[in-house]
């Protein structure tokens, strides 16, 4: 089998070379080509038609974000970005990853001490995934208007709107009422590879006033975690928060589970539900796991809770959803196919009979409102 074409993008000549000895490393990959800004990515990318695309943030003439926006809309590659361990560099690696890009690994900074064998290890298991990514011309994440988001036969063009329309939902939470403690359903969803353009796509259309908490697991290091739930409280209609030992669970809330850390809820002594964070070891090489989160849900049945499993890849969390759904959970939703970035760990919900209902992520916020609401 002829070796996948890829494109480095970086405007450091140095860097160029490191990343594209490691990739090509690998007898799977070959460098097709190289470009030092974002214009010469987009150039090359229509003149060589890579396989995929590893692409730097910040660079000179266009950044690495403009670039993606315009690869995506005009030629869909898949695009792996290549993120900074700064708090802004982490706050623009969850807005590539809305706009397109399948995935990010944290930049080599050239030190001798780095581990350049890791480094290389996550840049073939992430080229590994995207050369395998079904591409499909970008659409700017859909919000729908409020007034329809409880329309109990929701259809797929209840959801188009155009570009202008489909920015930040009005802010509605500066007047909002603080969460309650006190709730009778509990929505906890896990994703990973493609999942924040899918929580995006979710969580901002869940309405204000939502009567629920709402647990997310997300695949993600330390640091990263933080500015998705930022970015997410951004455009939201509820609250969204980086989880904290010892939280309070509440209605209208969102938790994200903190890279590095596995988030389990559980009742206290005063009939609290609380929020625990541990350093236990990796589940299925994942810390948070989905599964860890799910598994602490099943002894909850006075609650009515709603179990969502998203794009990714690997099959974490399909076992926990099996375990809850036999245990009689309300509702368990896994992502089809046609929107997955990666038809992962949907797949094997799926395949475990564990998913009561399949739908497309356009479709997932307004059944769980149909559930929590109705």
């Amino acid at each position: 089998m002829a070796p996948y074409n890829i494109l480095v993008v970086d405007d450091s000549v140095f860097m160029r070379k490191i990343i594209s000895d490691l990739i090509s490393e690998n007898p799977q990959y070959q460098i097709i080509g190289t470009a030092k800004n974002g214009q010469e990515a987009i150039e090359q990318v229509k003149l060589l038609r890579p396989d995929a695309v590893t692409m730097d943030i910040e660079m000179p003439v266009m950044n690495g974000l403009d670039a993606l926006q315009r690869i995506m809309a005009e030629q869909p590659t898949p695009i792996i970005m290549l993120s900074s361990l700064t708090e802004e560099g982490a706050s623009e690696t969850i807005k590539a990853l809305e706009w397109g890009a399948v995935d990010f690994i944290r930049k080599p900074s050239g030190s001798i001490s780095l581990d350049l064998y890791k480094v290389k290890q996550l840049l073939h298991e992430k080229l590994h995934m995207a050369v395998r990514t079904k591409m499909r011309s970008f659409q700017p994440v859909q919000q729908k208007p409020l007034s329809s988001r409880l329309n109990t036969s929701p259809t797929p063009s209840v959801f188009e709107r155009s570009k202008a329309s489909a920015m930040k939902p009005p802010d509605v939470k500066a007047g909002a009422a603080e969460g309650s403690t006190h709730f009778n359903h509990l929505v906890a969803i896990g994703t990973s590879t493609g999942g924040p353009r899918a929580l995006h796509q979710v969580i901002s259309n869940i309405p204000a006033g939502f009567p629920a908490p709402i647990l997310i697991v997300q695949h993600m290091p330390p640091n990263f975690t933080k500015s998705l739930a930022q970015r997410l409280n951004d455009i939201s209609q509820i609250k969204v928060v980086e989880a904290a030992e010892g939280d309070v669970l509440q209605t209208a809330t969102a938790y994200v589970a903190p890279g590095g850390w596995h988030m389990i809820a559980y009742k206290d002594s005063n009939k609290t539900y609380k929020i625990r964070l541990t350093k236990e070891d990796p589940r299925s090489g994942h810390r948070p796991s989905v599964d860890v989160m799910f598994e602490s849900l099943l002894g909850m049945s006075e609650l009515k809770r709603h179990i969502v499993l998203m794009t990714g890849m690997g099959s974490d969390g399909a076992k926990g959803m099996l375990s809850l759904k036999q245990s009689g959970v309300a509702t368990t939703i896994a992502e089809s196919e046609e929107t997955c970035v990666v038809y992962g760990m949907p797949r094997a919900a799926v395949e475990m009979q564990a998913a009561m209902h399949v739908l497309p992520q356009q479709d997932i916020a307004v059944r769980l409102a149909q559930c929590v609401l109705n």
